[in-house]
């Protein structure tokens, strides 16, 4: 039995198909987080069930790549029910979609989700009339707090074996588009009262947050506490895991000899381990449980709403804006999501400026280099000018793609309290992405390094990138760890300290140093995933243009970087 989630972007699709699927689907409060359908197996009263959590879409008209997606699945493949996930806040919205669901001639059940929003602004939704009127069952839902879900999906699987269909004579009443917009306002007049709104905490805070002038400081202010805790809960834990790791690396040493090659390899493998345990999970961590609060707080696309008003004064093309916010993950979803964009140029435009974007495996340079030696002010400051660099970027690139920038249109969510489940779920999502894929390549990496300076073969790609090392101040040996980085970003780190003989960064690399080798990193050529997904996207001649530009905005950052750097440290 297959049954299809399918519902409009911020309706909590994605959070139901999470609650019982287990976390195997994006869950965000933006358009673009989910791009491709997801399937998962689940037991459901005694039944095993194909869960299909299909992509966030407004209608089902096909004029963009997740319409598509949505409504060739529906039609190419057996699916025996399908839910609609509905906003109960925005009901007329939602029943848009519903009505070209009915037409399908497909079983259907409704879910009317955030009941408990919809109640906050006074709604009062007549479920069993709008039920009676459609032909179908309406059920309400709180998926976030798993309320009413064990209902609805036994009533699907229920339809599903019973080939319940809707209301004929409705679904002939709104075969055009226009139709089905002053039908659905019509459902939603005659099925929903409206009493008093309680004015909560969540509309003065707005009042604040996204305040023209108070809004900014406010962002400032939330950016500056994050940084502040993953800093220094990550510099807490470092320090002592790297101490036990280089005791543990001398004893390696002093058991099988100085010169072994077996010593060699031995403390490479130590390395590469200890990266992942003391540099990178003690920042990354911190950094996704939070990034993944304020994601599901409602907060993200607020800080969308605001850097588009700034950006777009910089002339950055603004639907630019939900790619970023996704970058600061990964910059893999950061250039699918860009699959929304209706046009090329906007496409490419949004992937080219994302690709700077500094992601959470370059947080690890970041934080491991500049936050640990040279305070958290420092590291804000670099994502600052990461910021102020693409800004200007996207400036120039307008001048050389010209076109109309038009303003971000975004739904802002409300306010919700995030489950702690939820939150770790997203967390681990993320993470399982460098402990499986990230890590092995972080120790082989290391081992393959050892190799190369135990044959002293590392000259040979030192030597290579010598040009932009000497460029930028940085030592020879710094040519490896940022050819390696390319495979992943947190590879440079690690790599940097092995190739320097020293994970004390503070006694090989002055502070200038620390802070031009961090500025190229994080804007030198993308990772090898991303370089996939923008020639899978975009072509590959797209991806040699944007991997070319990444290298020259690098380059220019990096050097005025130093610049300042001489001039204020």
């Amino acid at each position: 039995m297959r049954v299809a989630l399918i519902g409009q972007p911020n309706c909590g699709k994605s959070t139901l198909f999470n609650q019982v699927a287990g976390y195997k689907a994006e869950t965000g409060n933006f358009t673009g987080t989910t791009v491709t359908y997801t399937e998962s197996k689940v037991r459901v009263g005694g039944k095993v069930i194909e869960l299909v959590d299909l992509p966030g879409t407004y209608t089902l008209a096909g004029t963009n790549p997740a319409e598509r997606v949505s409504l060739d699945y529906l039609t190419s493949n057996p699916v025996d029910a399908i839910i609609n996930v509905v906003d109960a806040s925005h009901l007329a919205q939602g029943l848009e979609l519903t009505l070209e669901l009915l037409a399908l001639g497909q079983p259907l059940i409704i879910a009317l989700n955030l009941m408990d929003e919809a109640s906050r602004l006074g709604l009062h939704i007549d479920g069993l009339g709008l039920q009676e009127k459609l032909g179908v069952p309406v059920l309400p839902l709180v998926a976030s707090k798993g309320r009413g879900v064990k209902n609805l999906f036994l009533t699907a699987a229920n339809i599903a074996s019973r080939s319940l269909r809707p209301n004929r004579n409705l679904v002939a009443d709104v075969r055009e588009a226009s139709r089905r917009h002053a039908v659905a306002g019509e459902l939603a007049r005659t099925f929903v009262a409206h009493g008093e709104r309680r004015v909560s905490w969540r509309d003065r805070l707005d009042d604040v947050l996204l305040h023209p002038v108070w809004g900014y400081l406010g962002l400032a202010v939330i950016l500056l506490a994050f940084f502040e805790g993953v800093y220094g809960l990550g510099r807490f834990i470092e320090q002592p895991l790297l101490a036990l790791f280089d005791g543990l690396s001398v004893q390696v040493v002093a058991l099988v000899g100085e010169q072994a090659f077996l010593a060699e390899l031995l403390v490479g493998v130590i390395q590469g381990v200890s990266a992942g345990v003391a540099i990178v999970l003690p920042y990354l961590m911190p950094f996704l449980l939070g990034l993944g609060f304020l994601e599901d707080v409602g907060y993200l696309p607020r800080v969308a709403f605001l850097m588009d008003a700034l950006m777009h004064r910089m002339g950055l093309h603004g639907k630019a804006v939900v790619p970023f916010i996704l970058g600061y993950g990964c910059n893999v979803p950061a250039i699918m999501s860009t699959r929304t964009l209706d046009e090329p140029h906007e496409r490419y435009m949004a992937a080219a400026l994302a690709t700077f974007v500094p992601c959470a495996a370059r947080l690890s340079v970041v934080f491991g280099l500049v936050a640990f030696y040279l305070g958290p002010i420092a590291a804000v400051l670099l994502y600052v000018f990461n910021l102020f660099v693409i800004a200007v970027t996207g400036r120039l690139l307008t001048r050389f793609l010209p076109e109309d920038t038009p303003g971000l249109i975004l739904e802002i969510p409300p306010y919700r309290v995030p489950t702690l489940r939820t939150v770790v779920q997203k967390t681990w999502f993320r993470m399982r992405e460098f402990v499986v894929e990230a890590w092995p390549l972080l120790i082989v990496g290391s081992i393959v390094l050892a190799v190369l300076n135990y044959y002293n073969a590392a000259g040979f790609f030192n030597w290579f990138v010598r040009p932009v090392t000497w460029s930028l101040g940085l030592p020879l040996q710094v040519g490896v760890p940022l050819i390696f980085g390319i495979l992943r970003k947190e590879l440079s780190l690690v790599m940097l300290g092995q190739a320097l003989g020293s994970m004390d960064f503070a006694a090989v690399l002055t502070p200038e140093q620390m802070l031009t080798f961090t500025v190229f990193v994080m804007f030198y050529i993308p990772c090898l995933a991303t370089l996939g997904v923008l020639r899978r996207e975009l072509g590959t001649r797209a991806m040699l243009s944007i991997t070319l530009l990444t290298v020259v905005v690098a380059l220019l950052a990096a050097l005025v970087t130093r610049g300042v750097a001489v001039v204020v440290l």
